[in-house]
């Protein structure tokens, strides 16, 4: 519109003097925009935090599978024949092996179903050793140890004793070689359950400590002590 101070465009007017244009500011609308859309009433419908996680997890999903069809042969057809004969073969190994079972080892007797004299089992140990085979020297060698024990009613005969179990008993009565006793059961335990291979050096430990255990005289209990005043 024409007037007589001048010509009126849009976003632009005539200043006092006449022939000086001035801009509209533009920053007051945009904080006059952004003070607007800040009214909850606008994001009563936005999403949450949970289901714009959910959205994300499922667009990385998305792409996976998108990339996974490109590359596979014969694109998304070829993937899903893929994965049936994932899913398949799965299936197939469940059934032949089983449910998988956790089972906690707990260290087993320390005799087996044979039953041996102490003479045996040292004849036994002698074998393996000169084969080289500490570890099952060891065994034995701990075996003939308990059993000449037991032969000589240091210990009871006890079925399903463990190595532990007869170095504690055996300790209390011959307190002098308690803590080797321990520490032949340990050796033997690690050998046995532990996945440890014994050497020389603790088979003749061990025989050492069989010998000395042999010579050694126990301690009275107070059952026998009592008996033997009777």
């Amino acid at each position: 519109m024409n007037g007589p101070g001048g010509t009126i465009a849009a976003g632009r007017f005539t200043g006092t003097g006449g022939d000086i244009p001035v801009d509209t500011s533009r920053v007051p609308a945009r904080e006059a925009a952004r003070d607007e859309l800040s009214d909850p009433m606008y994001h009563e419908h936005d999403p949450n935090l949970l289901e714009r996680g959910i959205d994300r997890f499922w667009d990385w999903i998305s792409g996976l599978f998108d990339g996974a069809a490109g590359a596979a042969p014969g694109g998304p057809v070829g993937l899903v024949v893929i994965v049936l004969a994932v899913v398949a073969l799965g299936a197939a190994l469940w059934w032949r092996l089983g449910t998988p079972q956790r089972t906690v080892r707990t260290p087993d007797a320390l005799f087996d179903a044979t039953m041996r004299s102490a003479a045996g089992h040292r004849r036994a140990a002698a074998a393996h050793a000169d084969a080289g085979r500490w570890t099952e020297a060891v065994q034995e060698r701990m075996r003939a140890l308990v059993r000449s024990l037991e032969d000589r009613a240091v210990l009871d005969t006890r079925p399903g004793r463990t190595a532990d179990e007869a170095a504690v008993d055996a300790g209390r009565l011959l307190p002098a070689h308690a803590a080797r006793l321990r520490t032949a059961a340990r050796v033997f335990d690690d050998v046995t359950y532990g996945g440890r291979t014994a050497d020389e050096a603790a088979y003749l430990s061990l025989c050492t400590l069989d010998r000395d255990i042999e010579a050694a005289k126990p301690l009275l209990t107070a059952a026998t002590a009592g008996g033997a005043a009777l």
